[in-house]
């Protein structure tokens, strides 16, 4: 169901900001404030220190070298 809601121009000319394109919608840019601002999931949190470590255990490759070892 969808609802009207009221706000001042100022929070209009800021949420006018927020959009990354031109047609998006302001429930869009508000879906996005509201993710912004939520903790991230436990699975997240996990596969986030996993990252770390295989971070410090040298297990990534920059940019550059993946160019390098597929020539491009």
């Amino acid at each position: 169901m969808a609802t009207t809601i009221q706000i001042s121009e100022e929070l209009h000319k800021k949420l006018e900001k927020r959009k990354l394109f031109s047609n998006e919608s302001f429930e869009d840019v508000i879906w996005d404030l509201i993710e912004d601002t939520q903790e991230l999931s436990e699975e997240t949190k996990r596969s986030m220190e996993k990252s770390r470590e295989e971070i410090k255990l040298g297990k990534v490759h920059t940019f550059e070298q993946v160019k390098k070892r597929l020539k491009l």
